[in-house]
């Protein structure tokens, strides 16, 4: 089986390489077609290998040794259990569906071959992260996955937008894996070995040990750890406060959108904390901060959403707020509940993000809902996929992210870390937002009058002053393709378009429905280790009704009544009333301009950092370089030569009697000197 392990990364991997370095060569359809055909020979070894795991066969061990220090080796190696096998084969198939879909969407990009070698690049580094048996080949797929998402977030590159968009994203991850490394480094320090096995095995024996940060100071080892490996989490996964670059990504192509914020880069943070639970398990304040922080980004990003008039972007806060649920369970110890939220998501954000895409291409590259409407009967695929996705994302049964959704709101109900009340208020509030946005996007942009042909509607003008307002700081102001939008009457898709868009709907309705095995069951196995201090799904597991009763149930609990009056309240607002958005505008102006400001955090972002680095290099460039480099050591050390040479040429005066002075002066003074000694 370690050649078929081996296939699944390698397969894409080739693929990249031949329409990255060959692709100028064979033409645009070979390089999706190699590409492709890479990706199916991946989710099909995937699909194997997790039908060998599901057997009870698990593979953990090296594949080739980098490096041996001392008694510390550095290997690449695989660990197949029913953790990772699930991961690869939802990693596996979205990003085929996202290939196939490429193939319509970027149709007319001249870096057509060169995305296709990104995205298969991109599956590549993901499947290596959730593939390794140690911390090392983690840090690879990590860094990995950071450096291709840079690549594709700027693929516009003439774009100022984009370059913006992908330099933040790489720094602000860089603050993450800066965290992420210095707790690679103290599990290297304190346990000797860079292998899950070895690591999890001790942990237990090191639980108590305690670590100086500060001089008097003492903090358990395990909190330390987990707090920084959490916070490379923070980045990767986009939570509170490094959640800042998410957004932004936007300007890459909406294919990379939804590869990256659906099953891929932006789920690596939670993947990686359920594989450390072993770890997070010694450490309560270590969940609780995960907790905390996770509800945090959970209720206060879908906030933001309920503003946005990018399609694309409200899309994006959905995704920072489901992924601040999935955190959320895993404070809560709910770490199964985590991945299936995580295998649900993949499945219903993609059909968001992919119809959102198709959406842009019938609106000829028009991103603002302002400029939409009515669109249901030019798209009834598009339309009847993404109201599919919107129920799920809105967690209403029996659609995949109800039950996930409903099932981490119950863990942490029943949670016992600190914080735990804090994180249920939020996340039960959250419901409401979450069904509020969802269809606020849908009425807008599927039903109402249609606002594309009609110049004189009022959201259309204000879409056209926010339009050229933008386009004064930036030439391509709210376009995918940095193109000007158009009034010819929209239609549905390709076929090569929408077809991955029903093929994602699917699981996007059933997917929940392995709720019982995935959740409840011992499904994870020895994959996931939850300590009986933290017995929130243990409760869940002694009561669970099945599928049917837990659609049942819903009837009578708050949450289910709270995302079916989010979505209600949209429907007023923005079908009964469309007059409404523009009053509540005006009467919440102040809360609408923190929410469109995003609690300034760009702003303040912008101001401190960027604008405290640019301070720092003019101050060291002034002051460093032009004052103490130039004037002083260049400059002065000139000037200095120029005036003892001025002073030494007095001496050379060319006279003999001069010469015969300075000589007995000499010998004098070495008189004196020896007659001292």
């Amino acid at each position: 089986m370690q050649k078929l392990y081996l296939l699944v990364p390698l397969a894409p991997l080739a693929g990249a390489l031949i329409a990255g370095l060959l692709g100028w060569m064979i033409g645009r359809r070979a390089s999706h077609w190699v590409t492709i055909t890479g990706m199916v020979v991946c989710l099909v070894a995937s699909f194997l290998v997790y039908q060998d795991v599901m057997r009870g066969n698990v593979f953990n061990g090296p594949i080739y040794t980098w490096l041996v220090s001392g008694n510390i080796r550095f290997e690449l190696g695989f660990l197949i259990d029913p953790l990772s096998a699930t991961m690869m084969m939802v990693v596996s198939f979205v990003s085929l569906m996202v290939h196939i879909y490429t193939i319509g969407y970027m149709a007319d990009d001249p870096g057509y071959q060169r995305f296709f070698s990104y995205i298969s690049l991109f599956t590549f580094s993901m499947l290596m992260l959730v593939m390794s048996n140690n911390f090392l080949q983690l840090f690879f797929g990590w860094e990995a996955v950071g450096l291709v998402s840079y690549l594709l977030i700027g693929f516009w590159y003439t774009r100022p937008t984009a370059i913006y968009a992908n330099l933040k994203a790489f720094l602000v991850n860089r603050v993450g894996d800066f965290g992420f490394l210095l707790g690679i480094a103290l599990v290297l320090m304190y346990f000797g070995s860079l292998d899950y096995a070895a690591v999890f095995a001790n942990a237990g024996r090191l639980a108590d040990n305690t670590v100086e940060l500060f001089p008097g100071v003492s903090w358990s080892l395990m909190t330390v750890i987990c707090i920084l490996l959490f916070i490379g989490a923070m980045g990767k996964s986009a939570q509170f406060p490094l959640h800042v670059w998410l957004p932004d990504s936007m300007e890459g192509p909406t294919p990379i959108s939804a590869l990256i914020h659906a099953a891929t880069m932006v789920t690596a943070g939670i993947f990686m904390v359920a594989r450390m639970s072993p770890l997070f398990e010694l450490s309560e304040t270590a969940l609780s901060f995960v907790l905390v922080i996770g509800a945090i980004t959970a209720f206060f990003m879908a906030l933001i959403a309920t503003v946005q008039y990018d399609i694309k972007r409200v899309v994006a806060y959905s995704t920072l707020s489901q992924l601040g649920y999935m955190t959320m369970a895993l404070g809560a110890s709910a770490y199964s509940a985590a991945i299936f939220h995580l295998f649900t998501h993949a499945f219903f954000k993609a059909v968001l993000f992919l119809g959102a895409g198709s959406v842009i291409i019938a609106m000829h590259h028009q991103q603002d809902m302002r400029k939409m409407g009515g669109l249901a009967k030019y798209m009834p695929i598009t339309y009847m996929t993404m109201l599919i996705g919107a129920l799920a994302n809105a967690g209403l049964p029996p659609f995949a992210g109800f039950f996930s959704k409903d099932t981490i709101i119950e863990a942490i109900h029943h949670a016992t870390v600190p914080g735990t009340g804090f994180a249920f208020v939020l996340a039960v509030a959250g419901v409401f937002v979450g069904g509020f946005y969802s269809f606020r996007l849908m009425f807008y942009t599927f039903h109402g009058k249609e606002r594309f042909a009609d110049p004189h509607d009022p959201d259309a003008r204000a879409a056209d002053a926010d339009a050229k307002a933008a386009a004064q700081h930036d030439d391509h102001a709210h376009d995918d393709h940095g193109h000007d939008s158009h009034s010819h009457a929209p239609h549905e898709s390709p076929a090569v378009v929408w077809v991955p868009l029903v093929l994602l709907a699917i699981p996007s309705v059933c997917a929940g429905w392995f709720i019982g095995t995935i959740v409840y069951g011992n499904y994870f196995g020895s994959s996931i280790m939850v300590s009986p201090a933290h017995p929130a799904l243990a409760v869940l597991t002694q009561d669970f009704p099945g599928v049917m009763g837990m659609m049942e149930h819903a009837l009578a609990t708050q949450p289910f009544w709270l995302a079916v009056a989010g979505a209600g309240t949209a429907w007023f607002i923005y079908i009964v009333r469309p007059e409404l958005p523009g009053i509540l505008r005006r009467k919440w102006g102040v809360l609408v301009t923190i929410l469109m400001e995003k609690y300034g955090f760009d702003r303040f972002n912008d101001w401190f950092f960027a604008g405290g680095a640019r301070a720092l290099g003019t101050g060291l460039w002034k002051g460093g370089d032009v004052a103490v480099i130039d004037n002083v050591m260049v400059n002065g050390s000139a000037r200095l030569v120029g005036w003892f040479a001025a002073v030494v040429r007095h001496v050379q005066s060319g006279y003999i009697y001069h010469y015969a002075f300075a000589m007995i002066i000499g010998v004098l003074l070495l008189l004196t000197l020896a007659f001292i000694g």
